[in-house]
């Protein structure tokens, strides 16, 4: 790879005992083939099984490499991805899911397209591996998202992401939930910067549950994106913070 990088991969954690340790160990195996600037985060978010025994020996056995943050009462997804995003320290921050329905090794496929002309490597879905029921939910999740919220990249809730930590100067996430996703890319794409997108693999989850395909979840979903749209697509609420941040650093 001739793009110089420094990485922070993080994993979001919840339950996860079954895989987590696989996939910290392999985003590390590829991390050592991609840069020699990098740190590996898991936020362990309230797990009730054995997740956080299983981080702290990981974080023991590889103490200048992993790091593990711990919140002691469950935060909700967005709340995981933000604690990622605000313990992260490098250049470039990569995350996925600790569920292992991702690869960690195909991360090296987005840090091929890292570029001074990107911002933001977005990861799609090549064939969605799930329950029949979760797949049909899912196409018209996304079909409605990218309709409501104007969005134009091809997966909105592929969590294989390769993003520049900079982002975050200017975009500011508040979502607690799964909507996170959108407000994150919707944000990001009003703030015009640079993406680009690459398949990824999908896999059957082999460990636990989704926290997310039940009704009373759904339900919370739908009252968290109604709200969110008000905010971000009728008063355009981010648009007018960033108006304000440059005429402040204008003067």
């Amino acid at each position: 790879m001739t793009y110089n990088m420094s990485i922070s991969a993080f994993f979001p954690a919840y339950n996860d005992a079954g895989t987590i340790p696989s996939m910290v160990i392999t985003v590390l195996l590829t991390l050592r083939e991609l840069t020699d600037d990098y740190e590996i985060i898991i936020i362990n978010d309230g797990s009730k099984d054995n997740t956080a025994v299983l981080l702290d020996e990981l974080a023991r056995i590889y103490p200048n490499e992993v790091r593990v943050v711990h919140h002691q009462k469950n935060r909700g997804y967005g709340g995981a991805l933000r604690s990622g995003f605000a313990h992260a320290t490098k250049e470039w921050i990569f995350y996925t899911d600790g569920d292992a329905q991702y690869d960690p090794r195909e991360l090296k496929n987005l840090a091929q397209l890292a570029s001074d002309d990107v911002d933001f490597i977005n990861g799609w879905k090549i064939e969605r591996h799930d329950p029949l029921h979760r797949i049909i939910i899912g196409r018209l999740y996304q079909y409605f998202i990218k309709l409501v919220f104007r969005l134009k990249l091809k997966d909105v809730d592929c969590d294989f992401r390769l993003m520049r930590r900079s982002i975050f100067d200017k975009v500011e996430l508040t979502a607690d939930s799964g909507v996170i996703c959108v407000e994150m890319m919707k944000k990001v794409q009003d703030a015009g910067f640079r993406l680009a997108e690459t398949p990824v693999h999908h896999f059957h989850r082999a460990y636990g549950k989704s926290q997310f395909f039940n009704f009373r979840r759904l339900a919370r979903v739908a009252y968290d994106l109604s709200k969110l749209w008000v905010r971000l697509v009728l008063h355009k609420e981010h648009l007018q913070r960033n108006s304000q941040y440059s005429v402040i650093g204008n003067q």
